[in-house]
């Protein structure tokens, strides 16, 4: 009954080792296409918030180039305080 027990045990260990050793052998060869594709995605994410910023920089500058001309209502009087 003992030796059951060990020998599952020994099972077990060997199973857990060898997945382990498994897993690093795989992300060894799988790490450098997830980082590119996270490198990928973040450049990807940096240029559309470039040019989105662009985009809203545009309008504002072509409003700065041409100050509106504001409506004269009158002119102006300056009042003193009569005592």
């Amino acid at each position: 009954m003992d030796l059951a027990y060990f020998s599952s045990f020994i099972r077990t260990v060997l199973i857990i080792i060898v997945a382990f050793y498994a897993l690093r052998f795989i992300m060894k060869l799988l790490a450098p296409v997830i980082v590119q594709q996270v490198v990928k995605k973040a450049e990807q994410h940096m240029y559309e918030s470039h040019t989105k910023q662009d985009d809203y920089r545009q309008p504002r500058q072509k409003a700065a180039e041409k100050p509106q001309e504001k409506k004269k209502v009158g002119e102006y009087i300056d009042f003193e305080e009569i005592e």
